[in-house]
């Protein structure tokens, strides 16, 4: 356990903390979280993990965007349920990424958790584009990743961020709940725009 691992498992939880509760200063905090576990996760040899975090940087800048600007009429979005078609392409999209990551990890680097690592990250981003459009649905991909990285952070000896992981996956619990919610609350609205 070093500081940058400290310093991750703070902003992490608080970053997902305030998305639980739709604050917009969960992109923020999350830019911070993503520059801590770059650092970490390059000298622990996870590289897709520690690559996923410039992603998730210029993900947290759209998102950051999206939920200020990206409603009807250039509003604030609300929280809805994903499309169909949202499933589709995210299944598709996680299954071929998985593979992809694996071939690149397998071939041009020295991973040891090269399938791991690459169902991590391709779930993630995943989550984190339907977190940004506030879909409902970014949470049941971030519970199906949070279950594995768990598992692969205690593999790595990395026992503080195993445990951040854990609290990540009790608090995507309560954002699906709050989340279905909310989206039963304003349905209505929406109805009547």
């Amino acid at each position: 356990m070093n500081w940058t691992e400290i310093l991750g498992f703070v902003t992490g939880a608080l970053c997902v903390w305030l998305a639980v509760r739709q604050n917009i200063w969960t992109f923020a905090v999350g830019i911070a979280n993503n520059v801590f576990f770059f650092v970490l996760f390059i000298g622990a040899g996870l590289y897709a993990d520690a690559w996923l975090q410039v992603l998730y940087l210029a993900l947290g800048i759209l998102g950051w965007y999206w939920w200020l600007n990206g409603g009807h009429d250039r509003t604030a979005l609300v929280v809805r349920r994903t499309p169909w078609w949202g499933w589709c392409v995210a299944v598709s999209v996680v299954a071929a990424g998985t593979w992809a990551i694996w071939a690149l990890l397998s071939t041009h680097t020295d991973s040891t958790v090269p399938w791991g690592d690459a169902a991590t990250t391709a779930l993630s981003l995943g989550a984190q584009v339907m977190l940004n459009r506030k879909w409902i649905g970014n949470w049941i991909l971030w519970i199906a990743a949070d279950v594995i990285y768990i598992a692969l952070y205690a593999h790595k000896e990395l026992f503080l961020t195993a445990g951040l992981y854990g609290l990540f996956l009790v608090m995507c619990f309560v954002g699906l709940a709050q989340w279905r919610a909310a989206a039963r609350a304003s349905a209505p609205a929406e109805v009547t725009a």
